[in-house]
């Protein structure tokens, strides 16, 4: 008796409630402003290279790192450059020294960016002793990271890897 009180009352019961449409959005939408931020590498023959051999100091020319497009978006923008791989370039270099700058594109071509409080970005030095960077860039422009001038001193020009070269990142948040 019981089994057929429940077939007949509980079950249809339970089955208009699982086949009810609830209110529950099932897939996702980027919005525009998610996609408002796009970043990209700087070719290869924009980046800056230099040569390193044993007990060598060498300095390192200026060039591009990545494009930050945040013409867009309304908000600012964090932006974080890391070193990624100091672990092995200290058993290969004694120091390297990098001064990164930042610049806004302008009908002008580009220029050294200002921040958030209209006074111009200060120019910052990524080593292998501080491995990162931030800077807080307001929305609406465009932007070049890229690499002002720098130095390494090489003590061990042997690697594992076949490259000696810094492994940088940049994060946007």
């Amino acid at each position: 008796m019981r089994k057929n009180r429940f077939i007949k009352f509980i079950f249809p019961i339970i089955c208009l409630l699982v086949l009810l449409p609830w209110p529950v959005a099932y897939a996702f939408e980027a919005t525009a402003e998610e996609d408002a931020v796009q970043v990209k590498a700087a070719p290869d023959a924009a980046m800056p290279s230099f040569e390193a051999w044993g007990q060598a100091i060498s300095g390192i020319p200026s060039g591009d790192l990545f494009y930050i497009d945040a013409s867009n978006s309304a908000e600012d923008v964090m932006v974080t450059l890391y070193l990624l791989n100091p672990q092995e370039l200290v058993s290969h270099y004694s120091y390297l020294i990098l001064n990164v700058g930042v610049y806004i594109e302008t009908d002008d071509g580009w220029e050294w960016a200002t921040g958030t409080d209209g006074h111009p970005m200060p120019k910052h030095v990524l080593s292998m002793r501080n491995g990162q960077l931030s800077y807080l860039l307001p929305g609406y422009a465009r932007y070049k990271i890229g690499i002002e001038s720098g130095a390494v001193r090489c003590h061990n020009a042997l690697s594992n890897t076949g490259s000696l070269s810094p492994l940088l990142h940049l994060e946007v948040n």
